[in-house]
């Protein structure tokens, strides 16, 4: 009798032990599950933060390349002008291959770099749109890569330059002169919009130029 009940607490003491050691298998194999799906999520995170990043330094150097082209157009503008700011063909929408510059704007732009007073108040996107805008009506229009950029020239002010001979007025393009050491200020603002996810960046820059010199970021 004794012996049949040594057998059974034997029995009962090893399937306790497969339980326990099941039960333990079992804490381990959820523990590594958890820290598994931990890890996924850790790394989805992280390339999601990669890929943002990366999209967010290609739209960067799309309005970079923007802002670079529309002092282009100030400084070629500028620099063919004969008495009145007049863009040349070159940069216009209509030509092969295209320009920056859409045709429709075009006597908006010129009376912006030649610092005329009559021109409307622009910005290249919106709305919502800064007091005086009603709509946008971008300057420089153009594609890069995956990005629609859209740019607008604003001119400043004018400012004789430190030392420079006196000029009799403070238009470069007034008829005869040179424009002599008058330095005019502008601020190119540009937005890239990537086509298919609407993420944008804008970047805005001011630059100081002098006729047949060229223009200097600032």
């Amino acid at each position: 009798m004794a012996m049949v009940v040594k057998q059974r607490q034997a029995k009962e003491r090893m399937t306790d032990e497969r339980g326990l050691a099941f039960l333990s298998v079992m804490m381990i194999l959820l523990m590594m599950t958890v820290l598994g799906i931990g890890a996924l999520m850790v790394t989805g995170l992280e390339n999601r933060i990669a890929g943002f990043a990366s999209s967010m330094e290609a739209s960067s150097a799309a309005a970079e390349s923007c802002v670079a082209i529309g002092v282009k157009v100030i400084q070629q503008t500028l620099d063919t002008t004969a008495g009145a700011a007049t863009i040349p063909t070159a940069l216009l929408s209509s030509q092969t291959p295209p320009g920056p510059v859409p045709v429709s704007n075009v006597a908006q732009l010129q009376s912006e770099i030649e610092g005329g007073t009559a021109f409307v108040p622009d910005v290249p996107v919106g709305p919502p749109y800064p007091a005086g805008v009603t709509a946008a009506v971008p300057n420089l229009d153009l594609t890069v890569g995956a990005y629609s950029v859209k740019g607008d020239i604003d001119f400043l002010y004018r400012k004789r330059r430190a030392g420079s001979p006196g000029a009799g007025s403070f238009n470069y393009h007034q008829a005869g002169g040179t424009g002599g050491g008058i330095d005019l200020y502008y601020r190119v603002d540009c937005v890239a919009t990537n086509t298919a996810t609407g993420l944008s960046s804008r970047v805005a820059a001011v630059y100081s130029c002098l006729l047949t010199e060229g223009c200097q970021r600032i």
